[in-house]
């Protein structure tokens, strides 16, 4: 009986399932020898009773282990033990993207195209060594806390599908990506692999498998003779179309390589993330983001509402164990208000390079500025008013005093005449007091007619 603590052939201690298959269980285990943490797939006894199996399963499981590739997991080693054949492979620290899909329901066409671009690199590398996987499902991509993506569990059984799917309930997941030359019971070739992944590309565009039924032959009939639902109108028509091409029922119409379709993907991923989403959600007031006028200067610097300033974050997803961070763009499930379609790029400045409109508040200041001009006016017009009145009365009060001080002078200068004895003659006094009281009378006159004028 299989059960943690168990050791095969020797080396290796079972620690804990983490998966089960068609083909058989996944275990954490410990390489007691080497000291490090591996994967152990244990194969169903049942496949053991196929005559042939153990020699093909040993030979491809050698195969496998010359592959090199950051895709592709690292085979360690191959061993029976207690009548149970077990495969030895790289522990691989992430999630799968069958649980990722679980959680978010599904992926922005961006990170799709990413995640196959790296899938069918993967591909590639085992095709090129005469390998097909076989079993490309959600389950068997791995995705890493950094988000590169390891594809694992080689289907490498070349047991009859058909036959297997007759068995309730074993290979559900696998005919749900089956390829329809082996639901036909045709040999698979890389052309099938490549339709599977174009399965998965479907599923996290859509949130849903293209085919669905109560047994495993419905659903690999329905790959042979139905078409898949199309894909929800915000897939941009580049990403359709890879998908599209990928799931031809004739192995002829797909692309013609694993490596062909990576080229592909590569580049829609590339030109998806190039430009900007249209934001997920807006104020009831505000215009769009086409109707919002572009000016040539700098943006402005004030501040974005948060559901826009939400919408350019992206969110990585975390799982329970071995978080597969595998970002993700603001999906339908995360807002609750209206929203137009996501995932359809639009080309130009991204939407938070967009410089705002002028604010109301800019009309305010500029009318405070004329206010303040006009009050300085004032105010300037004052003091100028105010300083002639002062001047007028400063002239008015120097013409008075001046006419008082010339009366005093004149008896002031007669009396120093008198006191100091320059003028002898009483006479000359006399006549020099005359002259002294015409001046000042003539004087006085020439001020009462400027008054009168």
């Amino acid at each position: 009986m299989i059960r943690p603590g168990v050791t095969l052939g020797g080396r290796y201690r079972l620690d804990e399932r983490i998966a089960g298959g068609g083909m058989g269980d996944v275990w954490r285990g410990t390489d007691e020898v080497l000291g490090r943490t591996v994967a152990v797939k244990i194969l169903l006894p049942a496949l053991l009773d196929e005559p042939g199996f153990a020699e093909r399963f040993r030979g491809e499981a050698r195969t496998m282990a010359t592959i090199n590739h950051p895709g592709v997991v690292d085979v360690y080693d191959y061993g029976s033990d207690q009548q149970l054949a077990f495969l030895v492979m790289e522990y691989v620290e992430g999630d799968a993207l069958s649980r990722t899909l679980s959680r978010v329901g599904r992926l922005t066409p961006a990170r799709t195209m990413a995640l196959v671009a790296q899938a069918a690199d993967a591909l590639q590398a085992a095709h090129a060594n005469g390998i097909v996987h076989r079993d490309v499902k959600p389950g068997n991509l791995l995705v890493r806390p950094n988000g590169t993506l390891v594809l694992t569990d080689f289907g490498i059984a070349r047991s009859a599908l058909v036959g297997q799917l007759t068995v309730a309930g074993a290979v559900l997941g696998t005919a749900s990506y089956i390829s329809p030359e082996q639901a036909a019971g045709d040999v698979a070739t890389p052309a099938s692999d490549v339709y599977a992944l174009g399965v998965v590309a479907y599923q996290c565009l859509s949130g849903h498998r293209p085919f669905d039924g109560a047994t495993p032959i419905e659903i690999a009939m329905k790959h042979v003779r139905e078409r898949p639902r199309p894909l929800p109108g915000d897939i941009p028509p580049a990403v359709r179309a890879i998908v599209d091409r990928a799931m031809d029922k004739d192995p002829s119409g797909r692309w013609p390589s694993a490596a062909a379709m990576a080229s592909v993907a590569r580049q829609a991923a590339a030109s998806l993330t190039t430009t900007v989403q249209p934001p997920i959600s807006s104020p009831p007031n505000s215009a769009p983001p086409h109707a919002q006028p572009r000016h040539p200067g700098p943006p402005t610097s004030r501040p974005q509402s948060g559901a826009a300033a939400r919408a350019s974050v992206p969110r990585p997803v975390s799982g329970a164990r071995g978080a597969a961070s595998v970002p993700t763009s603001p999906s339908p499930q995360m807002h609750a208000g209206p929203m137009p379609p996501p995932y359809r790029p639009q080309s130009g400045p991204p939407a938070n390079a967009y410089p705002s409109p002028a604010s109301p508040a800019a009309k305010p200041e500029n009318t405070f500025g004329r206010q303040v001009l006009v009050v300085l006016a004032v105010v300037l017009a004052l003091l100028v008013l105010l300083c002639a009145g002062v001047i007028s009365f400063l002239l008015r009060d120097g013409n008075g005093s001046s006419a008082v001080g010339s009366t005093l002078g004149y008896h002031s200068s007669s009396a120093a005449i008198l006191r100091s004895g320059v003028v002898a003659d009483p006479v000359s006094v006399a006549s020099y007091r005359l002259m002294k009281a015409d001046a000042q009378l003539g004087r006085i006159r020439l001020n009462e007619g400027q008054q009168t004028l």
